[in-house]
């Protein structure tokens, strides 16, 4: 059993080879030397969806601080991206000019970028550089609003997306028709059909299902754990997560002076809360008396919005109080806990696999633009790694064990995500034991997982979803063995 040659190098020669067939074309050759220096650059993870989808929202809570978004003169189709450095640094690009750096104004809870002077349509693309942890492994972009396509396809924010990101975490409200046929309209070729590992479907706004009671984002999480099972959405993302981005935001920069406000909310007897909790303006108007100044009121309620004043309130009451205590729980209630792992799991952990998905999206519709002697034979390679690149198969799998659709027993759910990388990919965790274990124990470890999943894969007892989610898992230990024998 010889190893199998990664995805990534083989994509890698792929776009070599393609360079060489088109030498003589300047433009194609900055195209491909493009895709092979994406290979090598951070993940690109598109946030995007319809209008007031939530998408600055759940960038905020993504990062932790209010960054997003940076309000243009337009308001139009002008793409924000967000990346890692150690200073802040805001740079627009237009196309008829040269960069040019811009202000920051920074604050106790994020920033605010000057664009006065700047008039519409002439910005896009901005850059905004600031230190955060959540920005080391994936440069975020912020994209304009999605609309459904018309008789002519996809639109060109929907085709940039696909161009520029290497992932997208796509927001809906629903689930409704508008935002599939959104989707929809990004598989469009070979790779697109073959490979839909790179979305994951966002259920934005979460707590206003339900008219915003309590148990909205409960409510939700049922609602995303059907759309799992949906044939249409798992045709066209890897996994979906229900998320409150206001309450995850809310939890994660919650101050003292928040909780305190909220607290003396919380003492209110439960009856008059009840009252001035029932609409926004009731509760702006103060009536009845909380105890809290009406700039105290606006500013809660921008920040948590009623539900999530009405869910702190309610956490505090039965325990949650301390600002640690009641953030902890507000991030969790959020989702925003289940939608970092997805993140992690499906996109970061896979971020090789991703972007030669990428390079691979990019070349196909190149080669069959412009046709030439022997670009056929690299369209046939490019058919032949979709068929045959575990990678693929893997992550679709791992998603459809973590949402509950995959056909794996239960007593053996935990061993098959751990197997298929959902602890971490490298050798170590998929194994269950720490890192720096001796080779020959992973090797032994390796073998009797492969052993134990191959007499699964042909078990004729067996229901065949079964025994192919079992033959998947196989691969992934033969993977495994293969790559210790190679030490």
């Amino acid at each position: 059993m010889s190893p199998v040659p990664r995805l990534d190098e083989a994509v890698y020669e792929l776009l070599r080879d393609a360079l060489d067939h088109f030498r003589d074309d300047p433009r194609t050759v900055g195209l491909l030397r493009h895709q092979l220096d994406r290979l090598e650059a951070p993940l690109h993870i598109a946030i995007a969806g319809a209008w007031q989808s939530g998408k600055s929202t759940m960038l905020n809570a993504i990062m932790g601080e209010e960054v997003a978004p940076v309000e243009v003169p337009d308001g139009g189709s002008v793409f924000t991206w967000y990346a890692d450095a150690p200073h802040p640094r805001a740079t627009a690009y237009s196309s008829d000019g040269p960069p040019q750096e811009l202000a920051i104004t920074r604050s106790a809870t994020g920033m605010h970028v000057d664009l006065v002077g700047w008039r519409p349509g002439e910005v896009n693309d901005i850059m905004v550089q600031w230190p955060t942890r959540a920005l080391r492994q994936a440069t975020l972009i912020d994209t304009p609003p999605v609309t459904p396509p018309g008789p002519e396809g996809r639109t060109p924010v929907v085709d940039r997306i696909l161009r520029d990101a290497d992932a997208v975490l796509y927001l809906t409200r629903d689930g409704r028709d508008s935002d599939l046929q959104s989707l929809q309209a990004t598989r469009t070729s070979m790779v697109d059909q073959a490979t839909p590992i790179h979305v994951l479907l966002v259920l934005s706004r979460a707590d206003e299902l339900n008219g915003g009671r309590v148990d909205a984002l409960v409510t939700a999480r049922q609602l995303a754990r059907r759309l799992r099972r949906d044939p249409r959405i798992d045709a066209l993302c890897v996994n979906v997560v229900a998320l409150s981005g206001l309450v995850g935001l809310a939890g994660r920069v919650m101050g003292e002076a928040d909780f305190a406000a909220l607290a003396t909310l919380a003492a209110t007897p439960r009856a008059e809360l009840e009252q001035a909790l029932l609409s926004a303006d009731r509760f702006l108007a103060g009536t009845p008396q909380t105890g809290l100044d009406a700039g105290t009121r606006a500013a809660l309620l921008d920040r948590f919005g009623i539900f999530g004043i009405r869910l702190a309130t309610s956490l505090i009451r039965t325990g949650h109080d301390s600002r640690v205590r009641l953030s902890g729980e507000l991030i969790r209630r959020s989702g925003f806990t289940e939608l970092r792992e997805a993140v992690s799991r499906c996109f970061v952990d896979r971020c090789d696999v991703l972007k030669a998905r990428s390079a691979l999206a990019a070349l196909e519709p190149l080669l069959r633009a412009q046709p030439r002697p022997g670009t056929g034979g690299l369209l046939a390679r490019i058919e032949h790694l979709l068929a045959s690149t575990h990678d693929f198969r893997e992550l679709r799998l791992l998603a459809s064990l973590q949402a509950g659709t995959a056909e794996v027993d239960a007593d053996l759910l935990p061993e098959a995500q751990r197997l298929l990388g959902g602890n971490g990919t490298v050798l170590a965790a998929r194994l269950g034991v720490e890192h720096g274990t001796a080779p020959d124990r992973l090797w032994r470890l390796a073998f009797e997982a492969l052993r134990q999943w191959q007499g699964r894969a042909d078990d004729p007892r067996l229901p065949l979803p079964r025994r192919r989610a079992a033959r998947v898992v196989v691969r992934s230990c033969e993977g495994m063995v293969a790559t210790l024998n190679a030490h």
